[in-house]
């Protein structure tokens, strides 16, 4: 009880941390509720990373001398989050030209993009400097380290991406849930599908800066797959997302701090178990009713 209550103090040393993790928590599982209904998972898995590779790559070159900054953290932070947006951009406007042409990206083809980008990241990092003042720790889920200006950068991004995921939510949704019905309708599909793939890169791109791409995963995916067995409306699919990555970003918190572990894989391995047990509740609940049956 002592530590959550000096976590949760308003003076605590960390807060900025604790914040966006939270912010993160809240928010990215609403994104990732959309890439559930799409099928798209591996998506989610292979997008951060492909994002981490941008990251990368910007800082990579600024090392090697081709970008040239004034020395600082905001100056550095900026070229990473613009690596990290020009390939989520790239790496979504190319998947929604891909489904315009009905080409499927089956899992094997999103595994080998996933390890390609995992190594590509891996490597430009080692040899560059700026790596060594947290970069790969962030890749590896270690978030404490987390700015002011990243807290700032990720309430006003999320903030936008949510509203206009709301904003427009009857058409995302229709397209997500049913393509065949919404080109029947008459819908402008193309659009609404480029639409929301922007938002979902813009909002991947700014996690990935903030906490991480194991992180990002984590909270864009395990929510919504923990919560979507036991969902009875898209309204309740979505809040109930919403609230358990919330909950699991200040009880990670808490027991990383607590016990001395990385923030991230914390997050992440609690997100697990969650979901571990709603597999299980999930099954005991088919096997009563097959025996009733």
């Amino acid at each position: 009880m002592n530590v959550l209550t000096e976590v949760l103090s308003p003076s605590f040393l960390l807060r900025d941390a604790l914040h966006t993790s939270i912010i993160i928590g809240l928010a990215c599982p609403v994104v990732g509720v959309f890439l559930v209904l799409r099928r798209m998972v591996f998506m989610g898995v292979a997008l951060p990373q492909i994002s981490s590779t941008g990251v990368a790559l910007a800082l990579s070159l600024h090392a090697l001398g081709h970008i040239h900054l004034d020395h600082g953290t905001l100056d550095e932070h900026a070229l990473a989050f613009v690596g990290s947006l020009t390939f989520s951009i790239l790496a979504v406007t190319a998947l929604a030209f891909l489904e315009r042409r009905r080409v499927a990206w089956n899992e094997a083809r999103v595994g080998a993009l996933y390890v390609l980008s995992t190594a590509a990241s891996l490597l430009l990092l080692a040899k560059c400097p700026t790596a060594e003042r947290g970069w790969l720790n962030l890749f590896k889920g270690e978030i404490i380290a987390i700015s002011n200006s990243d807290l700032k950068l990720t309430l006003g991004a999320f903030a936008g991406v949510l509203f206009l995921l709301w904003l427009f939510r009857k058409e995302l949704i229709l397209v997500s849930y049913d393509r065949e019905l919404a080109l029947t309708l008459r819908k402008r599909v193309f659009g609404w599908d480029l639409l929301l793939y922007l938002l979902i890169g813009l909002a991947i791109s700014v996690a990935v800066i903030a906490v991480g791409p194991l992180v990002t995963f984590g909270f864009l995916l395990l929510p919504p797959l923990a919560v979507r067995p036991f969902a009875g409306t898209m309204r309740q699919f979505v809040v109930a997302s919403s609230v358990l990555g919330g909950l699991a970003s200040v009880v990670g918190f808490v027991l990383a701090y607590h016990w001395d572990l990385p923030v991230g894989p914390t997050d992440v391995a609690l997100l697990g178990v969650v979901c571990g047990l709603g597999n299980g509740v999930q099954w005991l609940g088919s096997r009563a009713l097959s025996s009733r049956s």
